[in-house]
């Protein structure tokens, strides 16, 4: 009966995955229209003398203005964010890994480092499918189109030319190609992130079943909402503005802040991982005995390679290699450094000894809680958000964990989602340029910036509330669904005696550790 259950789900998740083929022969957009030809010039051997009389002569016609030239990719941003990529992939492979793999017990190890690199690589495969396509090209506010299904359009193999994308200054680009492979590495870490929540005891094959479900339905929705707009060039002029808003994402829309991802990657994926803790169910004596990690050292270079590799994450989003993307990476090294600080003192206070735990628990809650603010704050607003982030998400383990009574195994709400939403409200108040922040572009027309005297705290705190509050109900319903729908089909947990064996044997056949 095992054998057959696993076989449907493997039939089921195949069908997901190749979803969008019926897409694929779909028309290409049409073609831009091609530049108006060059005026030819006059042959050099015309004679002047037959140019006839002066009050006979033919007016002579205005010189043709030049065609404006596409403006071209800068080599320093590309390099810059192809390096971004790889250090967002590092941030998932080995990091997440390795801190998600220290957490827990030595007989379920090498699951969670199988479900991370797993879960990671189908979603990657999924985002070339259809995720790119359905998260960055215009549809409506909740939901992309289906031109760049499988790449489409991305690279022209005829003329060897590349699209290319826009950032967030008029007349720069970078290539799509390189943008489209950046995103895939956020899509792939967040969808990992959740497998902390359920970890020593979900079946494999229900993890990648729910992953494909809440990915299509949940991860590229709100990325669109959030990130999805037309660029900075298509704005140029005053009357095409509310034209141009209306094909952004939802929340975009409403003028929420998000520089890298704290609803788009944290707080969704952190309230998924809370649902599924409720609905996996408690480890087999939870409650009961202590679960304490099998190696701290794992956890803690897991830790550090993240802490690293989120200066891709973070400074990757400004998408250019300028002083937006070098506040973005001072923020994210002073927000984490002073996130470790207040968690091991806050812990040192009440428990009487600060643990390697707690700072390495206390630089990812930083990490979360900077990463909607990393371009978007000063560079004392980001320490601020730091400090208290340390604080709130102690107490998110701790306190709001036991209130909650969820077996959330590896805190991916009490860390990722709770210290996402303080990261999005602070935003609000630390982006503004009375308190040191840079403010918000006001007029994308003439890329202004709006002023101190123009800022509401209070009316932009309201906007991010607006999309935390989107997210966490969209990405709540969505998890339901999906954990449902595997439940249905393979079932989530596995057994009490597999969960006592350990789940490296039960689900994999082999051991991380030779005694």
């Amino acid at each position: 009966m095992k054998r057959i259950k696993d076989w449907v789900a493997s039939i089921v998740l195949a069908a997901v995955m190749t979803s969008g083929v019926a897409f694929a022969q779909a028309p290409a957009a049409p073609a831009a229209p091609a530049a108006a030809p060059a005026v030819t010039a006059p042959a050099a051997d015309a004679k002047p003398a037959e140019a006839a009389k002066p009050a006979e002569a033919a007016p002579a016609a205005a010189p043709a203005a030049p065609a404006a030239k596409a403006p071209e990719p800068n080599k320093g941003d590309t390099a810059w964010m192809m390096v971004s990529t790889l250090l967002v992939l590092m941030m998932a492979l080995p990091g997440l890994a390795l801190f998600y793999g220290g957490l827990v017990r030595s007989k379920n190890v090498l699951s969670v480092l199988m479900q991370v690199m797993v879960v990671f690589s189908l979603v990657s495969v999924l985002w070339l499918i259809y995720g790119y396509s359905f998260a960055f090209t215009a549809g409506n506010p909740y939901f992309g189109g289906t031109d760049r299904l499988f790449g489409k359009g991305l690279f022209d193999a005829a003329t060897g030319t590349f699209a290319m994308a826009a950032t967030f200054s008029k007349g720069v680009v970078i290539p799509e190609i390189v943008f489209a492979v950046f995103q895939a590495t956020f899509a792939g870490i967040t969808c990992a992130l959740i497998v902390g929540a359920f970890a020593e005891r979900m079946k494999f094959s229900a993890v990648l079943i729910f992953t494909v479900i809440w990915f299509t339905f949940s991860y590229i929705p709100i990325a669109h909402m959030v990130w999805f707009w037309p660029g900075p060039d298509a704005y140029t002029d005053a009357k095409l503005v509310d034209g141009l808003n209306a094909t952004a994402g939802k929340i975009w829309q409403w003028g929420a802040l998000d520089f890298a991802g704290g609803t788009v990657v944290h707080i969704n994926a952190g309230v998924a991982g809370l649902v599924g803790a409720y609905l996996v169910g408690k480890r087999l004596g939870y409650g009961k005995e202590a679960f304490p990690p099998h190696s701290l050292v794992l956890t803690m270079v897991g830790a550090s390679l993240l802490w690293v590799g989120w200066f891709g994450f973070n400074a990757g989003s400004a998408l250019e290699a300028n002083g937006s993307a070098g506040l973005a990476f001072f923020n994210t090294f002073i927000a984490t450094a002073g996130a470790v600080l207040s968690w091991i003192f806050v812990e040192w206070f009440l428990k009487g000894k600060p643990s390697m735990l707690g700072a390495a628990s206390g630089a990812v809650a930083g990490l979360v809680a900077v990463t909607p603010a990393a371009g978007n704050v000063g560079i004392m607003g980001a320490l601020i958000i730091g400090l208290i982030a340390g604080v709130v998400c102690f107490w998110g383990v701790t306190g709001l964990k036991k209130l909650l009574k969820a077996d959330d195994a590896l805190d991916v709400f009490g860390v990722h989602a709770v210290g996402g939403i303080v990261g999005a409200l602070l935003t609000g108040v630390f982006n503004s340029p009375s308190l040191g922040g840079p403010g918000y572009v006001s007029d994308w027309v003439t890329a202004s910036v709006i002023k101190a005297a123009d800022y509401s705290i209070a009316g932009q705190v309201w906007i991010q509330f607006k999309g935390v509050a989107l997210t966490v109900v969209w990405t709540a319903v969505v998890a339901f669904i999906a954990f449902k729908v595997a439940d249905l089909i393979v079932g989530l947990r596995v057994s009490d005696d597999e969960q006592r064996e350990g789940l490296d044997i039960v689900s994999h056949g082999e051991t991380a550790y030779n005694r």
